[in-house]
Protein backbone atom coordinates (compact mmCIF):
# COMPACT_ATOMS: atom_id res chain seq x y z
CA UNK A 1 0.00 0.00 0.00
CA UNK A 2 1.04 3.48 -0.63
CA UNK A 3 2.15 5.53 1.78
CA UNK A 4 -0.24 8.10 3.24
CA UNK A 5 0.10 11.68 1.99
CA UNK A 6 -0.22 13.17 5.36
CA UNK A 7 0.72 11.15 7.83
CA UNK A 8 -1.01 12.67 11.57
CA UNK A 9 -4.56 12.17 9.06
CA UNK A 10 -3.31 8.70 8.42
CA UNK A 11 -2.30 7.82 12.21
CA UNK A 12 -6.13 9.26 13.01
CA UNK A 13 -7.63 7.32 10.81
CA UNK A 14 -5.93 4.48 11.82
CA UNK A 15 -7.04 4.95 15.89
CA UNK A 16 -10.24 5.60 14.76
CA UNK A 17 -10.71 2.07 12.70
CA UNK A 18 -8.70 0.33 15.93
CA UNK A 19 -11.48 1.99 17.88
CA UNK A 20 -14.29 0.95 16.24
CA UNK A 21 -12.71 -2.82 16.64
CA UNK A 22 -12.37 -2.76 20.61
CA UNK A 23 -16.10 -1.70 20.34
CA UNK A 24 -18.12 0.48 23.67
CA UNK A 25 -15.54 -1.25 26.16
CA UNK A 26 -12.61 0.50 24.63
CA UNK A 27 -8.95 -0.86 25.13
CA UNK A 28 -6.30 1.50 27.47
CA UNK A 29 -3.62 3.46 25.24
CA UNK A 30 -0.70 0.86 25.55
CA UNK A 31 -3.06 -1.69 23.81
CA UNK A 32 -4.05 0.56 21.41
CA UNK A 33 -0.51 2.08 20.26
CA UNK A 34 0.17 -1.89 19.99
CA UNK A 35 -2.49 -2.49 17.59
CA UNK A 36 -1.87 0.82 15.50
CA UNK A 37 1.65 0.39 15.83
CA UNK A 38 2.80 3.69 16.97
CA UNK A 39 4.18 4.92 20.37
CA UNK A 40 2.08 5.90 23.09
CA UNK A 41 3.33 9.53 22.89
CA UNK A 42 2.16 9.39 19.70
CA UNK A 43 -1.36 8.00 20.05
CA UNK A 44 -2.02 10.24 23.10
CA UNK A 45 -1.67 12.93 21.46
CA UNK A 46 -3.84 11.70 18.21
CA UNK A 47 -6.48 10.79 20.72
CA UNK A 48 -6.44 14.19 22.40
CA UNK A 49 -7.17 15.65 19.42
CA UNK A 50 -10.35 13.42 18.65
CA UNK A 51 -11.28 14.10 21.73
CA UNK A 52 -11.44 17.34 21.17
CA UNK A 53 -13.65 17.21 18.45
CA UNK A 54 -15.76 14.50 20.10
CA UNK A 55 -14.57 11.31 17.95
CA UNK A 56 -12.91 9.55 20.72
CA UNK A 57 -13.87 9.81 24.68
CA UNK A 58 -12.53 7.98 27.52
CA UNK A 59 -14.31 5.66 29.91
CA UNK A 60 -14.60 6.17 33.82
CA UNK A 61 -11.37 3.45 33.98
CA UNK A 62 -9.57 5.19 31.84
CA UNK A 63 -10.60 3.14 28.24
CA UNK A 64 -10.32 4.84 24.99
CA UNK A 65 -13.50 4.38 22.71
CA UNK A 66 -15.22 5.94 19.74
CA UNK A 67 -16.85 9.03 20.96
CA UNK A 68 -20.52 10.52 19.72
CA UNK A 69 -19.22 12.30 16.94
CA UNK A 70 -17.72 9.20 15.47
CA UNK A 71 -20.87 7.54 15.78
CA UNK A 72 -22.63 9.99 14.62
CA UNK A 73 -21.37 9.96 10.81
CA UNK A 74 -22.90 6.94 9.95
CA UNK A 75 -26.65 8.40 11.00
CA UNK A 76 -25.85 11.57 9.29
CA UNK A 77 -24.43 9.78 5.81
CA UNK A 78 -27.56 7.54 5.92
CA UNK A 79 -30.48 10.05 6.98
CA UNK A 80 -33.64 9.72 5.05
CA UNK A 81 -33.09 12.87 3.51
CA UNK A 82 -29.82 11.63 1.71
CA UNK A 83 -31.21 8.41 1.01
CA UNK A 84 -32.44 9.05 -2.18
CA UNK A 85 -29.34 10.20 -4.02
CA UNK A 86 -27.60 7.78 -2.36
CA UNK A 87 -29.44 4.57 -3.42
CA UNK A 88 -30.66 6.21 -6.65
CA UNK A 89 -27.57 4.28 -8.60
CA UNK A 90 -29.38 0.96 -6.79
CA UNK A 91 -32.87 1.50 -7.60
CA UNK A 92 -31.92 2.23 -11.56
CA UNK A 93 -29.61 -0.76 -11.64
CA UNK A 94 -32.74 -3.01 -10.23
CA UNK A 95 -35.04 -1.24 -12.54
CA UNK A 96 -32.94 -1.57 -15.47
CA UNK A 97 -32.64 -5.46 -14.54
CA UNK A 98 -35.73 -6.44 -13.91
CA UNK A 99 -37.45 -4.05 -16.46
CA UNK A 100 -40.08 -3.14 -13.29
CA UNK A 101 -41.12 -0.43 -11.27
CA UNK A 102 -38.99 0.29 -8.35
CA UNK A 103 -39.35 1.88 -4.94
CA UNK A 104 -37.55 2.98 -2.06
CA UNK A 105 -39.40 3.69 1.16
CA UNK A 106 -39.05 4.31 4.44
CA UNK A 107 -41.69 4.04 8.13
CA UNK A 108 -43.02 6.71 9.28
CA UNK A 109 -45.70 6.26 12.17
CA UNK A 110 -47.85 3.48 10.71
CA UNK A 111 -47.53 4.44 7.15
CA UNK A 112 -44.89 3.72 4.40
CA UNK A 113 -43.59 7.31 2.55
CA UNK A 114 -42.25 6.58 -0.80
CA UNK A 115 -39.13 8.91 -1.25
CA UNK A 116 -38.09 7.79 -4.87
CA UNK A 117 -38.87 5.66 -7.73
CA UNK A 118 -37.40 4.47 -10.85
CA UNK A 119 -39.88 3.48 -13.98
CA UNK A 120 -38.96 0.59 -16.36
CA UNK A 121 -38.61 1.25 -20.28
CA UNK A 122 -41.96 -0.85 -20.42
CA UNK A 123 -45.34 1.10 -19.48
CA UNK A 124 -46.25 1.16 -16.13
CA UNK A 125 -50.13 0.44 -14.80
CA UNK A 126 -49.83 1.48 -11.67
CA UNK A 127 -50.35 4.63 -10.37
CA UNK A 128 -47.62 5.90 -7.51
CA UNK A 129 -45.57 8.94 -6.63
CA UNK A 130 -42.73 10.09 -4.79
CA UNK A 131 -44.36 11.27 -1.40
CA UNK A 132 -47.45 8.87 -1.56
CA UNK A 133 -47.75 7.24 1.84
CA UNK A 134 -49.68 4.23 2.20
CA UNK A 135 -50.74 1.80 5.30
CA UNK A 136 -47.22 -0.47 5.92
CA UNK A 137 -48.79 -3.56 7.14
CA UNK A 138 -50.59 -4.19 3.71
CA UNK A 139 -47.37 -2.80 1.60
CA UNK A 140 -44.27 -4.66 1.12
CA UNK A 141 -42.27 -1.92 1.92
CA UNK A 142 -43.63 -1.80 5.18
CA UNK A 143 -43.93 -5.33 5.64
CA UNK A 144 -40.50 -5.33 4.76
CA UNK A 145 -39.32 -2.60 7.12
CA UNK A 146 -41.58 -4.08 10.30
CA UNK A 147 -40.28 -7.87 9.44
CA UNK A 148 -36.68 -6.94 11.22
CA UNK A 149 -38.88 -4.90 13.94
CA UNK A 150 -39.56 -6.88 17.52
CA UNK A 151 -43.06 -6.65 18.12
CA UNK A 152 -45.20 -7.20 20.31
CA UNK A 153 -48.95 -7.94 20.32
CA UNK A 154 -50.04 -4.70 20.84
CA UNK A 155 -47.99 -3.05 18.20
CA UNK A 156 -49.33 -5.85 16.00
CA UNK A 157 -52.71 -4.60 16.88
CA UNK A 158 -51.60 -0.97 16.15
CA UNK A 159 -49.87 -1.60 12.92
CA UNK A 160 -52.94 -3.82 11.54
CA UNK A 161 -55.39 -1.28 12.46
CA UNK A 162 -58.41 -1.34 9.86
CA UNK A 163 -56.42 -1.73 7.10
CA UNK A 164 -55.60 -5.83 7.81
CA UNK A 165 -56.18 -8.39 10.37
CA UNK A 166 -53.53 -9.07 13.30
CA UNK A 167 -53.22 -12.69 12.19
CA UNK A 168 -52.63 -11.51 8.51
CA UNK A 169 -49.91 -8.76 9.23
CA UNK A 170 -48.43 -11.57 11.65
CA UNK A 171 -48.40 -14.41 8.83
CA UNK A 172 -47.06 -11.71 6.62
CA UNK A 173 -44.04 -10.76 8.75
CA UNK A 174 -43.14 -14.21 9.55
CA UNK A 175 -43.05 -14.97 6.06
CA UNK A 176 -41.04 -12.30 5.40
CA UNK A 177 -38.57 -13.27 7.92
CA UNK A 178 -38.15 -16.50 6.51
CA UNK A 179 -37.44 -15.63 3.23
CA UNK A 180 -35.62 -12.76 3.76
CA UNK A 181 -38.79 -11.05 0.93
CA UNK A 182 -41.66 -9.38 1.99
CA UNK A 183 -44.33 -9.05 -0.47
CA UNK A 184 -48.38 -8.07 -1.32
CA UNK A 185 -50.43 -9.55 -3.95
CA UNK A 186 -53.15 -7.36 -5.30
CA UNK A 187 -54.00 -5.79 -1.40
CA UNK A 188 -53.74 -1.88 -2.88
CA UNK A 189 -53.97 -2.62 -6.54
CA UNK A 190 -56.14 -5.89 -8.63
CA UNK A 191 -53.99 -7.35 -10.44
CA UNK A 192 -50.60 -5.49 -8.90
CA UNK A 193 -47.98 -7.07 -6.57
CA UNK A 194 -44.58 -6.39 -5.16
CA UNK A 195 -41.59 -7.93 -3.26
CA UNK A 196 -39.23 -5.91 -1.16
CA UNK A 197 -36.43 -6.18 0.92
CA UNK A 198 -35.19 -4.07 3.80
CA UNK A 199 -31.73 -2.05 3.71
CA UNK A 200 -30.38 -2.61 7.48
CA UNK A 201 -27.62 -0.64 9.13
CA UNK A 202 -26.20 -2.71 12.10
CA UNK A 203 -29.48 -4.60 12.33
CA UNK A 204 -31.97 -1.54 12.00
CA UNK A 205 -34.18 -1.02 8.87
CA UNK A 206 -33.48 2.30 7.48
CA UNK A 207 -35.27 2.10 4.56
CA UNK A 208 -37.02 -0.85 1.91
CA UNK A 209 -36.60 -1.56 -1.93
CA UNK A 210 -39.65 -3.06 -3.84
CA UNK A 211 -40.51 -4.57 -7.12
CA UNK A 212 -43.58 -3.38 -8.18
CA UNK A 213 -45.68 -5.78 -11.52
CA UNK A 214 -48.01 -7.08 -12.45
CA UNK A 215 -49.08 -9.94 -11.29
CA UNK A 216 -48.10 -12.41 -13.57
CA UNK A 217 -44.92 -11.27 -13.30
CA UNK A 218 -44.43 -11.86 -9.76
CA UNK A 219 -45.41 -15.69 -9.67
CA UNK A 220 -43.17 -18.80 -10.34
CA UNK A 221 -40.15 -18.27 -12.00
CA UNK A 222 -40.75 -14.64 -12.91
CA UNK A 223 -40.88 -13.95 -9.33
CA UNK A 224 -37.59 -16.17 -8.65
CA UNK A 225 -35.86 -13.77 -11.05
CA UNK A 226 -36.98 -10.40 -9.37
CA UNK A 227 -36.19 -12.19 -6.32
CA UNK A 228 -32.35 -12.92 -7.43
CA UNK A 229 -32.45 -9.52 -8.63
CA UNK A 230 -33.27 -8.35 -5.23
CA UNK A 231 -30.87 -10.30 -3.73
CA UNK A 232 -27.87 -9.81 -6.35
CA UNK A 233 -28.06 -6.51 -7.97
CA UNK A 234 -29.15 -4.57 -5.27
CA UNK A 235 -26.56 -5.56 -2.42
CA UNK A 236 -23.31 -4.58 -4.39
CA UNK A 237 -24.17 -1.11 -5.24
CA UNK A 238 -25.20 0.02 -1.56
CA UNK A 239 -23.52 2.10 -0.25
CA UNK A 240 -21.11 1.26 2.21
CA UNK A 241 -22.70 0.41 5.95
CA UNK A 242 -26.25 -0.95 4.33
CA UNK A 243 -27.07 -4.33 3.78
CA UNK A 244 -30.05 -6.57 2.77
CA UNK A 245 -30.90 -9.78 5.01
CA UNK A 246 -30.49 -13.36 4.00
CA UNK A 247 -33.26 -16.18 3.95
CA UNK A 248 -33.08 -18.11 7.58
Amino acid sequence: MDASPLGSVDKALLALDTLAGFGAAGAPLAVLAQTVGVSKPTLHRTLSALRHRGYAEQTPEGAYRLGPAAVALGSTYLAEENLPALLHPALTALSEKTDELVHLGVLAGREVVYLDKVEPQRAVRVWSAVGRRRAAATTALGRALLSVQDLDEAALVRFAGTDTSTQQLRGALDGARTSGIADETEENEAGIACIAVPLLRAGRAVAAVSITAPVERLTGDARAERVAALRDVLPALLPAGLAVPTAT
